[in-house]
């Protein structure tokens, strides 16, 4: 089995980060002989869209310009990477109650008509199919459970459908919930871990 761990967060020990690396040890431990590859957004962060990037994509491969050949390659490398796994683990800590601009930019890079989707007779059709994604997602307050917060996770409501639209379906979401909170921070990790099933 191969892993691909998408790391969106700038600090170097956060929580999801932390999250991410104990979903992928239970995979290990589960899978003995899987391969890992790490991508780390923030130390290796991804050009947002740009008008070249855009020109690259609609435009055949052997009448781009190098601008455009380069802008486009971003976007082949990470959908590479995404088809040669079998299991996905992406971890995004909350800002502003939704994912860091580093995973919006992977997403941006990796979500392309006709590469990872295509338009059929009976409307869009993802192309990324059989893979099992984990996402590891952390926050300092409570979103999950009923919680009065839960209006404003933007997270899972957005990662969900977003990845199902190319093909990636096969979704867990595993919270560390309430590392700002004194009461519930020690524990939350543990318990985060602890829910994920491989």
């Amino acid at each position: 089995m191969h892993i691909l761990h998408i790391i969106s967060s700038p600090r170097s020990n956060s929580y999801s980060a932390r999250l991410g690396h104990q979903i992928v040890a239970k995979l290990l431990a589960a899978h003995p002989g899987s391969t890992v590859h790490e991508r780390n957004l923030s130390n290796h962060p991804l050009p947002h869209l740009e008008e070249v990037f855009v020109q690259g994509i609609f435009t055949p491969a052997e009448a781009r310009t190098p601008g455009q050949a380069t802008a486009v390659q971003h976007s082949d490398e990470v959908i590479d990477e995404v088809l040669a796994a079998d299991v996905l683990v992406i971890g995004s800590p909350m800002y502003n109650f939704s994912i860091s601009s580093s995973l919006k930019a992977w997403l941006d890079h990796v979500v392309r008509a006709g590469v990872t989707f295509k338009y059929g007779p009976n409307g869009p059709q993802g192309l990324l199919t059989g893979k099992k994604v984990y996402l590891a997602l952390a926050s300092g307050g409570v979103y999950s459970g009923g919680s009065p917060m839960a209006a404003y996770d933007f997270m899972a409501p957005y990662l969900k459908p977003v990845l199902g639209f190319i093909g990636l379906t096969d979704v867990e979401v595993v919270r560390v919930e309430g590392t700002s909170i004194p009461d519930l921070e020690p524990t939350a990790l543990a318990k985060a871990v602890d829910s994920v099933a491989v």
